[in-house]
């Protein structure tokens, strides 16, 4: 299959430095609403690369639950290897690939558990059966058949058919502290526009551009 020719000349204004928040955050959040103003289906999708003990590197999707000057959340098995991998080395990157507008954020930083109140409150907002889902899934281990996992499910569902589904021990939320955060979005002729914030000692941040 020859797919070296496929290929997308992009087309957006361009990006300059004085059209930038000088918060991170706020450039975020403008960019995120105009990614769901456009439609884009799961826009707060993302890529969250960890590193294992071995120093392999291993990525995966998840999804952004919230986003403030704290940090950047998400919800996950304590037990699953993305967790194993985080309690080992807590540097993480994650990577918003909104490909439809020729545009990506790429944000490096620290990855520590929220509060279990935090994680309490997000997990009751979940629908009923991903509440279940949560409870009867060791994420990450090997697993014979679905067949099995959906015998769980009918345990799980008897177990908690009387009351609500409480939070399980082993689930909760990480929020990513950001050291750096940057902003791509897509050129003519390749010259992509890159902004680059690096978080300083004082926890200001500093704005460079990048070559593309």
């Amino acid at each position: 299959m020859d797919i070296k020719g496929l290929r997308k000349e992009y087309a957006n204004p361009v990006l300059t430095r004085e059209m930038l928040d000088p918060d991170p955050y706020g450039q975020f959040e403008r960019w995120f609403q105009e990614t769901c103003n456009a439609g884009l289906s799961e826009p707060n999708a993302m890529t969250l690369a960890t590193v294992g003990a071995d120093g392999q590197p291993t990525l995966r999707t998840v999804l952004l639950k919230l986003f403030d000057r704290d940090g950047f959340v998400f919800y996950t098995n304590y037990g699953s290897r993305k967790a194993q991998q985080i309690a080992v080395n807590s540097r993480v990157a994650l990577l918003f690939p909104w490909v439809k507008l020729a545009r990506q954020v790429a944000i490096t930083g620290v990855a520590e558990k929220v509060s279990l109140a935090e994680s309490a409150r997000y997990f009751a907002s979940r629908p009923h059966e991903s509440q279940l889902g949560a409870w009867i899934s060791q994420q990450s281990s090997v697993l014979t058949s679905r067949q099995l996992l959906m015998n769980e499910l009918e345990k799980i569902k008897a177990r908690f058919r009387k009351g609500e589904v409480p939070l399980p021990d082993f689930w909760g939320g990480y929020r990513v502290r950001p050291a750096s955060i940057e902003f791509w979005q897509g050129q003519t002729s390749r010259l992509h526009d890159r902004f680059l914030y690096t978080r300083q000692a004082d926890a200001s941040w500093t704005i460079e551009r990048l070559a593309p």
